[in-house]
């Protein structure tokens, strides 16, 4: 089962303001973390004496979808204007920074960050200057130039293979001309670069913006302060992929629901033939490590018990609902059927947080969309209706989200793909961990 890379989306005003309490109300020991929020200075920790007139960076996440130079979707975008605007309202001098896309030998006009300082200064009402370059005299001029409430745009920070490799003297330069630091970019914050990490050895405070804190709020709270009954949902193509992860929240979670390509490895660790369903062969002593895992710690893992299945990979392809010890040699399953889907809401129907991460089929073709849309429609009404905390991470399963409609009635929809994995996953981030305490 393939699935295609989808961009990451976060609506600015999903979220409630608070959906975690202090640790001791979550129901369970709280875990040590070292990305708890408490533990790290936000914007909003800093007086206006710190930041009236003053020089200040912000690591955002601009990095969205480009057709030519027509920004087909500004979420990113639109996510960075709180921290920008809470900063201009204290008199700041507020300098953004990003990178876009991935060139390769220096600037490339397809990744200039001109169409985001364009649609950033439609968002904000004025005219966001964008610096021809990230580092150097012409960037430390209209900077040093700029007065209180302008915004400044630098540069692609990757048109610098330096910015990647967080070289010493490149950061140097970055951080020049400016005063602090926020990182408002949850998704690069697994990544020790220049911009995310590097800069904090140079610029005090280094704090996070609203969009960072948010992330950590959620993420971090889910899963080591979430009230329990908890569940995760792990989808998506590859065991590979996820394994760390599923491991991860296994020993945190109660139920553990899989979907996705994934599916088949399991199905395959049981017994079952699955057709010419994708099977990582390599994999399956893991999925039985796992399912054994499960079964000693008590937990529940929900496999499908029926599926839809396809002739082909292809929109137009012929399909049919079977049970899943009923695979048919020659075709291939593409997403959970219905009777899966109910099996999925009775086990959700108790749980007070949900995590989600990955798609349960190839939700991109209409005829397989149906559980991805499911399980998305049972997660939206479980928060509306029983007030159940629900996180989506992870690029499909975002925008399969989006898509549905139903983003708006979700607690908190990830920015980050690779950083919200690592974060489940209990790694450190360089990009946090580099904040300053509070």
């Amino acid at each position: 089962m393939k699935f295609t890379k989808a961009l990451f989306f976060l609506l600015a005003g999903t979220a409630s303001t608070s959906a975690f309490a202090p640790a001791h109300s979550f129901g369970r020991v709280a875990v040590p973390s070292p990305f708890e929020l408490e533990a790290k200075k936000s914007i909003e920790d800093l007086t206006e004496a710190e930041l009236k007139g003053k020089k200040v960076l912000v690591r955002c996440d601009v990095n969205v979808p480009l057709d030519g130079k027509k920004i087909t979707d500004d979420t990113r975008i639109r996510s960075s204007i709180p921290t920008i605007e809470f900063l201009k309202s204290k008199g700041a001098i507020v300098t953004v920074c990003s990178h876009l896309g991935r060139p390769k030998d220096g600037p490339e006009d397809k990744f200039s960050l001109g169409p985001c300082a364009d649609r950033m200064g439609e968002l904000l009402g004025q005219t966001v200057t964008l610096a021809p370059d990230c580092i150097g005299d012409a960037v430390k001029k209209i900077v040093d130039e700029a007065k209180e409430g302008d915004v400044i745009m630098l540069e692609n920070t990757r048109f610098y293979k330096e910015e990647t490799k967080n070289e010493a003297g490149f950061v140097e330069k970055l951080a020049a001309p400016f005063d602090l630091y926020v990182n408002d970019a949850f998704g690069t914050a697994h990544r020790a670069h220049a911009s995310t990490e590097g800069v904090t050895k140079f610029l005090q405070p280094s704090v996070s913006g609203f969009l960072l804190a948010k992330e950590l709020e959620y993420l971090d709270g889910a899963v080591n302060n979430g009230k329990t009954p908890m569940a995760a949902i792990v989808g998506g193509s590859k065991v590979s992929s996820k394994i760390t992860v599923l491991e991860a929240l296994l020993d945190k979670c109660d139920i553990i629901i899989i979907g996705g390509g994934m599916v088949f490895t399991f199905l395959k660790a049981k017994g079952l033939s699955v057709g010419t369903s994708l099977v990582e062969d390599d994999y399956v002593q893991t999925a039985k490590d796992v399912l054994a895992k499960a079964e000693k710690l008590g937990k529940k893992i929900l496999l499908p018990c029926d599926i839809i299945v396809a002739d082909k990979f292809a929109e137009d392809a012929e399909t049919q609902v079977v049970a899943v010890d009923a695979i048919p040699d020659g075709w291939m399953g593409l997403d959970n059927g219905p009777e899966t889907t109910k099996e999925q809401k009775e086990a959700l129907s108790d749980c007070k947080t949900i995590i989600m991460n990955g798609p349960m089929g190839v939700f991109e073709f209409e005829k397989f969309a149906a559980g991805t849309f499911g399980i998305v429609n049972i997660l939206a009404d479980l928060t509306k209706e029983k007030g159940a905390i629900t996180v989506i991470g992870g690029g499909d399963s975002v925008a399969a989200t989006e898509l549905s409609g139903r983003a708006g009635d979700m607690s908190h929809i990830s920015t980050g793909g690779g950083a919200s994995l690592e974060l489940l996953e209990g790694k450190i981030l360089p990009g946090v961990a580099a904040l300053n305490e509070k």
